[in-house]
């Protein structure tokens, strides 16, 4: 099957959009995906702000796009765009670092006033990367994404099946087991 980069573009230690992407995962593992996360807050950030190409977190974060077959993107949306923290590790990936790639763009926020930030801000980014195919993504409300003090996400139950809705159509454009998982249960 398919390796996918899961990328989160939250600069929060706590992120429901951190989390709701983990939670995604293993849908995706599920489905015969290898599948690697990668939270760009760890990237240091004087490697990021200081543009240093070189710096071998960038060099590795580089790679890891260069490897995967496909990518889903998560960013909370602040000020009716994405995180200014994923336009940072964006701006240091080469220009076509997504050509070939299948891409699903997920975003969470507080509103409904920021829904369309994905098609108006992210979407044109990924696609003038060179991005091969971007299936539809999701916006999902903050109150739709609770932590339960073991640590379990749960996600509001009409969230929850968009969210697996365009999860599964993701995985099919990679070649996934969307079919077997949908049969299953």
């Amino acid at each position: 099957m398919a390796t996918i980069l899961s990328v989160s573009g939250s600069p929060s230690a706590t992120s429901r959009t951190a989390r709701l992407l983990r939670h995604l995962d293993q849908r995706l593992i599920a489905q015969g995906h290898q599948v690697v996360p990668f939270d760009v807050r760890a990237v240091p950030a004087e490697a990021l702000l200081g543009a240093d190409f070189r710096h071998p977190a960038i060099v590795r974060a580089t790679a890891l796009v260069e490897q995967a077959d496909g990518l889903v993107v998560g960013t909370p949306v602040y000020k009716a765009a994405y995180s200014g923290l994923l336009k940072s590790l964006l701006d240091l990936l080469p220009q076509f670092a997504l050509a070939g790639k299948t891409i699903l763009p997920l975003a969470t926020g507080g509103s409904t006033a920021h829904v369309l930030a994905i098609d108006y801000a992210l979407r044109p980014v990924l696609s003038s990367m060179g991005a091969a195919h971007i299936v539809p993504g999701w916006f999902t409300l903050d109150k739709d994404i609770t932590t339960g003090d073991d640590g379990t996400l749960t996600v509001a139950p009409g969230s929850a099946e968009a969210l697996a809705q365009v999860t599964d159509q993701f995985s099919a454009a990679l070649g996934g087991r969307t079919a077997v998982l949908a049969a299953t249960g």
